[in-house]
This record gives C-alpha cells, sequence and structure tokens, in this order.
C-alpha cells in the first residue's frame, strides 16, 4: 500500500513491451488479409488463379530489422503447390517482383509454369531480374509495367559472372592459372550450357528453334552485365510475348507490400493528382517507400 502505482505502472510497462513485440506481427498479418482480398478480387476479374512472388525488404518483429528475400527453395515449394491445386483448365497469373535467386528454385517454377495446360501469364511491375526472368520466359504471356524491367540470366558463381570467369582464363597461359580457377572455369562452362539449354527448351515451341537459340545465348553469353535492364523495347525485339496492359488490381497490390521505414522522412513524396474515371486521389498522400 505504500506503493500505490507501483502494481499499475508495472503493468503498464509490461503492456507496452507486448505491445512492441506483437505490434508488429499484428500489422503484418493484417497486410496478409488485405493481400488475399485483392489476389481474390483480381482473380475473380479476370477469371485466374493469383499467385504472387514478391521479394521486397520486409521487416517483422520488435526492432522492425529488414530482412532481404530472393528465390529460394521455399518459394519454389509454394508457387509449384499452388500451381497443383489450380485446375487445369483456369489460367494463372504470376506476379512477379525480385531481384533473382537460386537457379534452382526458378527453373522448378519455370518448368511448372511451362506445363500448366491453361494459360500462363507473369506480370511484371517493376522488375524480375535473373531468376525473375527465367521464370517469366516459361509464361505464355509476359505483361510489364512500361517502365519495368527484365535482365540477363547469366548464371553467377561466388559473386562473379560464369562468362567473366572463362573470358579472364581465355586471356592467360594455362600455367600460370591455379587448380582452383581451372575448376571455377569448369563449373562456369557446364552452368553456362545448363541454363542456356533450358532456356531454349522454354522458347523453342513459341519461337521456333533457331530463334531460340539466338535469344538463349543473348540471355546467357555475357553480353550484359547481369544487371543490365531489358526494357519492354529489347524483350520486345529479342521476339518475346510482352504487352503493357498491366490490371490496375497489380499496382494497388503493391501498395501492401510496403519497404520498412528505417528514417525519419521518406526519401520521396508525392501528392497524386486528380485521376479521371471513377476515383479519386485528390486529398491522399502517396509514400514511395
Amino acid at each position: 500500500m505504500n506503493d500505490p502505482f507501483g502494481f499499475v505502472g508495472g503493468l503498464i510497462w509490461w503492456l507496452f513491451i507486448v505491445y512492441l513485440i506483437l505490434g508488429p506481427q499484428l500489422k503484418y498479418k493484417q497486410l496478409e488479409t488485405a493481400r488475399k482480398s485483392a489476389m481474390r478480387r483480381m482473380g475473380k476479374k479476370r477469371g485466374s488463379n493469383v499467385i504472387t512472388m514478391i521479394h521486397r525488404q520486409e521487416s517483422i518483429g520488435l526492432f522492425g530489422i529488414p530482412f532481404y528475400r530472393f528465390i529460394n527453395v521455399e518459394d519454389s515449394e509454394q508457387i509449384l503447390r499452388a500451381i497443383r491445386r489450380t485446375p487445369k483448365d483456369q489460367p494463372i497469373d504470376l506476379i512477379i517482383h525480385t531481384p533473382g535467386g537460386l537457379v534452382l528454385a526458378a527453373t522448378q517454377i519455370a518448368k511448372a509454369i511451362k506445363a500448366h495446360p491453361a494459360k500462363t501469364t507473369v506480370i511484371v511491375p517493376h522488375y524480375a531480374m535473373s531468376g525473375g526472368t527465367l521464370i517469366a520466359l516459361a509464361a505464355d504471356e509476359i505483361i510489364m509495367d512500361p517502365n519495368a524491367v527484365l535482365g540477363p540470366v547469366d548464371p553467377q558463381l561466388m559473386n562473379y559472372p560464369a562468362p567473366s570467369i572463362l573470358k579472364a582464363i581465355s586471356k592467360k597461359d594455362p600455367k600460370d592459372i591455379d587448380d582452383q580457377t581451372l575448376i571455377m572455369a569448369d563449373i562456369a562452362e557446364k552452368a553456362i550450357k545448363q541454363v542456356r539449354d533450358f532456356v531454349f527448351e522454354l522458347l523453342k515451341d513459341r519461337l521456333g528453334e533457331e530463334k531460340a537459340k539466338e535469344v538463349a545465348t543473348v540471355l546467357t553469353e555475357g553480353r550484359w552485365t547481369h544487371d543490365y535492364p531489358i526494357t519492354v523495347e529489347v524483350a520486345k525485339q529479342l521476339g518475346l510475348n510482352v504487352s503493357t496492359n498491366v490490371p490496375e488490381e497489380v499496382y494497388e497490390l503493391m501498395e501492401l507490400y510496403p519497404q520498412p521505414m528505417m528514417q525519419r522522412h521518406p526519401g520521396v513524396e508525392f501528392v497524386p493528382a486528380p485521376q479521371r474515371g471513377n476515383r479519386n486521389l485528390s486529398d491522399l498522400t502517396g509514400i514511395l517507400k
């Protein structure tokens, strides 16, 4: 009784700790629910099964520390499961936003997309690099935002492009090359051939064998740096079936994948102008996170 506020103060303190721990988790669950709802609306409108593979920086936990995501075997397991559960006569819309990832996982997803009997569409609102491009090549149609990009699919070994490894050793006397580098070169040569052959298999039915070989070579030979942006125009020049009619629901869905705010002020801010049509955004302030 000498400390009437001790119990209340302690309770408030513990409630605050619980809020710090559970608050981010509850917010994340709300985002997940909103995403599922948006995907169902889009699927109903397009008559498709909507699947997403969105690799943005996300933060969960007490301190909101961000973690970085890329294509891995967990992604391939989930997407393969989703494709397997899709009726054979139902189209698939796969929304991809990724910097790339494991060749094994991307190859599994691409094979499953290629094998689905109904129409498959990969939608790229911003970018689908490396393994993301490999998956996009498997689809019947690629829908890209006019400013979205794909990327080369040349394999990377220990953060070095496989074609660059081969080019480097070609300029040296074999007697001056150590065994480890020679082994790396052997692996690089095999990796390039494997990816090139796979790209050819993905494209030959739609582009014909000659054109498919040409595109497979261009994308794997190291002509460009690994982060080279393959724009809509370049993709069309390669002969890919690309359009820019991104459904509006895709942009709305992407808003539900916010980047963590690790700084006091956002780097980019804008005030949307009133849009023509049935939506009025004049009173909203948008933040690119």
